[in-house]
């Protein structure tokens, strides 16, 4: 990780609900996301330090109420056990942020059988005709 900040650092760029999530391992209710339905073409990065982490081409619809990718940029992601023993926490790579979860082995159609199931404030859209 690169992107090393204090508490109050991380209190002073993110919103009260992206602290939350990215800096306490919070989780957003199911549906309200602003991309779980988003299916524009581009990359999504983390709302805390911007590294890119998913592109558009690895979302697929889950119907799990959150943003499901089926894979990370290589080497964006980091995965550690989550303490609950049943789950893996996916973390930004760059900055430590908390973006959710992954589950493996559901059935989905997606060349991986994983499901990155990500908060949707923990990532910012950049659409691919938004580039300079």
């Amino acid at each position: 990780m690169s992107q090393q900040k204090s508490e109050q650092e991380w209190q002073a760029i993110l919103s009260p609900e992206q602290f939350r999530v990215l800096r306490q391992k919070g989780t957003e209710s199911a549906f309200k996301g602003e991309y779980d339905k988003h299916y524009e073409k581009g990359v999504y990065s983390c709302a805390g330090c911007q590294a890119p982490l998913y592109t558009s081409s690895h979302k697929f619809k889950s119907g799990c109420g959150w943003p499901a990718f089926f894979d990370a940029i290589p080497g964006a992601v980091d995965q550690h056990p989550d303490p609950d023993g049943r789950r893996i926490e996916i973390v930004c790579h760059a900055c430590g942020g908390h973006l959710g979860h992954i589950f493996k082995g559901e059935g989905f159609p997606t060349s991986t059988d994983e499901r990155h199931c990500v908060n949707s404030i923990s990532l910012k859209f950049q659409s691919e005709d938004a580039k300079i």
